[in-house]
């Protein structure tokens, strides 16, 4: 089952069971894959799917620290949920230690032995671990093992 066809089963179960939240989650990543699909009028497969997710999740993670900063705890728990169901529809993650084997492993590829090879490391790493991994933990490791 493709991954837009389970948003559309999972849709339809919250609405049944009336799970508001898990509700408005979906129909705003339904309603991102549908632009997409009709600005450049193209099917968009489970990948660039993922992609959206991804996207929307990093949205969430951003606001969550907007809402601590700000003391909204309201906001802050509701943040977290979303986060948790926007994680269902993404691979699993890897852990920080999965992508320091990564980013160790394109390092010895690349051959690169200071900060100014960051963006290369960057660009190579990133496609390996799309939608598996946060941007902002794959720029720490890279930072952090050059």
């Amino acid at each position: 089952m493709s991954l837009k066809q389970r948003l559309t089963n999972d849709l339809k179960q919250a609405m049944k069971d009336k799970d508001q939240l898990r509700k408005n989650v979906i129909t705003l990543i339904r309603s991102d894959i549908k632009q997409i699909e009709v600005d450049k009028r193209i099917e968009l497969e489970d990948q660039d799917v993922i992609e959206i997710i991804s996207r929307q999740l990093k949205q969430r993670k951003d606001a969550l620290d907007e809402f601590q900063k700000g003391g909204r705890e309201d906001l802050v728990a509701q943040a977290q949920q979303e986060a948790e169901i926007l994680l269902q529809y993404l691979p699993e993650q890897l852990s920080e230690e999965e992508v320091i084997d990564i980013v160790k492993s394109v390092i010895v590829e690349i051959g690169a032995n200071s900060m100014q090879d960051m963006g290369k490391v960057m660009a190579a790493v990133m496609p390996k671990v799309k939608g598996r991994a946060d941007g902002k933990i794959v720029n720490q490791a890279v930072k952090k093992l050059l």
